[in-house]
């Protein structure tokens, strides 16, 4: 089946490109679309597919079966809808793909009303090692009352530069950490941005996760955050920290009284095979993994299947991930609000 992509960034180049040429059996990259015609042509070479910078060129292309959109986040909802409405096989969206519950009952709705599936790029929902915990965890998800997400990463730029010779990258700054409203678009930058990976998976461990709240958010410099969470039942520790110096980590835990799971994922942008997850219960600790491959190509996998006609996940479930992120992203921006406003009554 032949794949378009719109937007050809760092993610297209170091995740999606090597993925799918290790998919060659059943998926080609047939179409590549840019703003930056440079960008276009030149990505679109790697792999001897069309290039264009119009997305209704790619999606009326009709070699072009599955759409991958990459694009920057606020275009998302609005390219969903497009190439639904082109009649395209499935979608796969890099997350988030909606910027509010509106948006994202709108996709759901357009997504019923053409029958085409669409699934996010959380890579580590389609981890084989994730998939393999999900299957021998027995009643954790119900009996666990602590989860935690930790991450430490160097910055994107290093793997990124390890997979592939990055062409044009987002001009970056140095943010001024003194400001308020710098700090709050950092840490929604967090969680929608990195903690977003995990969150449905700490979802599927909270029942309650509608009445969540935030009980202390703090940035980490240069770039990260330490949030502690709860919902009536839960305690949720979110963790991350880039920074040159540390070695990477990225692991997802979940305890109850008795047992306790721990998946330790691939770093971001590394083609290195799956997670392993340990499952421990009592005295008695199961493996599963490492599995030959990871959650990028895991993702392409399932959208094969999709667009071959097996059964999408309900929508419902897409709208559930977004609003747990959304409520998560906002309740730590008030929390650091009430925080600024303390520390200037004090100051006062």
């Amino acid at each position: 089946m032949g794949v378009g992509i719109l937007g050809a960034g760092p993610v297209t180049q170091a995740i999606h490109l090597p993925s799918l040429a290790r998919l060659g059996d059943i998926l080609t990259v047939r179409h590549i679309m840019d703003v930056d015609p440079a960008v276009a042509e030149s990505v679109a070479a790697r792999v001897g597919a069309t290039h264009s910078t119009s997305i209704d060129a790619l999606l009326g292309d009709p070699d072009v079966e599955i759409v991958a959109i990459c694009s920057p986040h606020q275009f998302h909802a609005e390219q969903v809808i497009a190439a639904c409405r082109a009649g395209k096989k499935a979608v796969l969206c890099e997350k988030p793909f909606a910027m509010n519950a509106e948006e994202a009952a709108l996709i759901s709705a357009v997504s019923a009303e053409t029958g085409v599936p669409i699934i996010v790029g959380a890579m580590h929902t389609f981890d084989p090692g994730w998939l393999a915990a999900s299957e021998n965890w027995d009643d954790l998800p119900e009996t666990a009352h602590t989860i935690r997400s930790s991450i430490v990463l160097p910055p994107n730029a290093r793997f990124e530069d390890f997979a592939t010779e990055i062409i044009t990258r987002p001009a970056g700054g140095a943010p001024d950490y003194t400001d308020a409203e710098v700090i709050k678009g950092a840490l929604r930058g967090g969680v929608m941005g990195l903690a977003i990976h995990d969150l449905p998976l700490i979802r599927r461990f909270t029942p309650d996760f509608k009445d969540v709240e935030v009980l202390e958010a703090r940035h980490v410099r240069p770039f990260g955050y330490v949030i502690s969470l709860r919902t009536p039942t839960r305690t949720i520790e979110l963790r991350a920290a880039m920074n040159n110096t540390w070695k990477p980590e990225w692991s997802f835990e979940a305890f109850s009284d008795d047992a306790a799971l721990r998946i330790d994922f691939t770093p971001s942008y590394v083609q290195a095979g799956s997670a392993v997850a340990t499952f421990t219960r009592g005295s008695r600790t199961t493996v599963h993994g490492p599995f030959e491959h990871n959650g990028y190509e895991g993702e392409w996998r399932e959208l094969a299947a999709l667009a071959a006609g097996k059964q999408p996940p309900a929508a419902q479930t897409l709208i559930d991930d977004l609003t747990f992120a959304l409520d998560i992203a906002d309740a730590t921006v008030a929390n650091v609000e009430s925080q600024h406003a303390v520390a200037e009554g004090a100051h006062a």
